[in-house]
């Protein structure tokens, strides 16, 4: 059966203006979802827009594989008034009912895993639901607004421990069998299955505090992931790690940059003890890869935006695990990767943020030391291995 995804996206947002692309965590809001579909079993994934902007970003970033998709949505089906289902219906046209099974997924549910998407996806294959959608339990005790309460009894209040509770859509995953879907015209019809999420994951982003809420919640599931194992690769930003962050210009363009021989020599020495080199810069610079030839580092990946699933992608490809990763970063875009790899590092004068959440910030000045630190640092670390 051919699953297949759609993650609307529209260009207007309210409550947080151009939410979609905002950086939560470092990463743009719709990638979270997305990177979690990609490396679920759905077999194509389409961000469904009217922003230009993102499409764009979708045909340059993800070229690392061929399930990611973007697909330009009408402008009648992205106002504030569109239902969600007519967008889905306007998608299955233009991809001609390509698929099996539709998946629905919402970007503003950045806390969806792959094994949330693969549990709906089982509820069709395995237990031969027509449909499935996502649910959070609540042990919140509800009243109607005639002062009635729906769903205990007031003058026998049942502990927290012995409660069933209630199930409650957190709005993040929806499957359905295209029969289901044609027949019905709705997101889920016939046998509904249920998947149920953790807790936290009814939050939805809505409002600024909603965004601040979710992006703790997310530091905090990546930081769970770390694990303390022998470092196999230490993986580096560029500009702000390698350089000072300064770039000098003339009228024909990048000039410029200012590396230290020192972390050269560092990084060397580290290769010598089977500590592999891998650098991911967002900047296409070739000044850059003039320098990385120089080093001789074999793993130099340029004008790569969504760092962290590039990264999963490349963990996945070479059978390693995040734990076996160093990570050196000085800014936002590095956040996610500081808060998953196994050893993460901020160089003395990163902004402020990365420092909050990596497990060391270094005593040395990016282009000043802070690399070669970094080297030795590891080289000590991986000797009680």
């Amino acid at each position: 059966m051919k699953k297949v995804a759609i993650i609307p996206l529209r260009k207007g947002s309210k409550g947080i203006p151009g939410k979609n692309k905002k950086k939560l965590l470092g990463r743009p809001l719709f990638s979270w979802v997305l990177g979690a579909a990609v490396f679920s079993e759905l077999d194509e994934v389409y961000v469904f827009t009217d922003d230009e902007e993102i499409l764009t970003f979708i045909n340059k970033e993800y070229h690392w594989t061929n399930k990611i998709k973007g697909l330009l949505r009408n402008d009648e089906n992205a106002n504030d008034t569109a239902s969600t289902e007519s967008a889905m219906l306007e998608f299955a046209a233009k991809i001609n009912y390509n698929f099996d099974i539709l998946c629905l997924l919402q970007a503003t549910s950045p806390l969806t895993n792959a094994e949330d998407i693969n549990a709906a996806l089982h509820q069709i294959s395995n237990e031969r639901k027509t449909a499935a959608l996502s649910v959070v339990k609540t042990h919140r005790f509800t009243w109607d607004s005639n002062g009635t309460p729906q769903n205990y009894d007031v003058f026998n209040r049942p502990r927290r421990q012995d409660f069933q509770g209630l199930l409650i859509e957190n709005g993040a995953v929806y499957v359905t069998t295209k029969e289901a879907f044609l027949t019905s015209k709705n997101r889920v019809s016939g046998v509904i299955g249920l998947v149920e999420m953790p807790e936290e994951t009814l939050i939805e982003i809505d409002s600024v505090s909603d965004w601040n809420i979710v992006e703790s919640l997310l530091a905090e599931r990546q930081k769970k992931i770390k694990k303390q194992e022998n470092i196999q690769y230490l993986v580096l930003d560029v500009d702000g790690v390698f350089t000072d962050g300064s770039v000098y210009y003339d009228a024909n363009g990048e000039l410029t940059k200012k590396f230290d021989m020192r972390d050269g020599m560092g990084l060397e020495i580290l290769r010598q003890n089977k500590v592999d080199v891998m650098v991911i810069t967002s900047e296409n610079s070739a000044l850059v890869k003039k320098r990385m030839d120089k080093l001789q580092i074999q793993h130099t990946f340029l004008g790569v935006k969504d760092k962290y699933a590039f990264l999963q992608d490349f963990i996945q490809n070479n059978k390693i695990n995040w734990c076996n990763l160093a990570y050196v970063g000085d800014d936002v875009n590095d956040l996610a990767n500081i808060c998953t790899v196994g050893w993460s590092f901020a160089p003395a004068n990163a902004t402020q943020i990365v420092k909050q959440h990596a497990d060391f910030v270094l005593n040395s000045n990016s282009a000043d030391g802070a690399i070669r630190e970094v080297c030795e640092w590891i080289l000590k670390y991986n000797n009680r291995f």
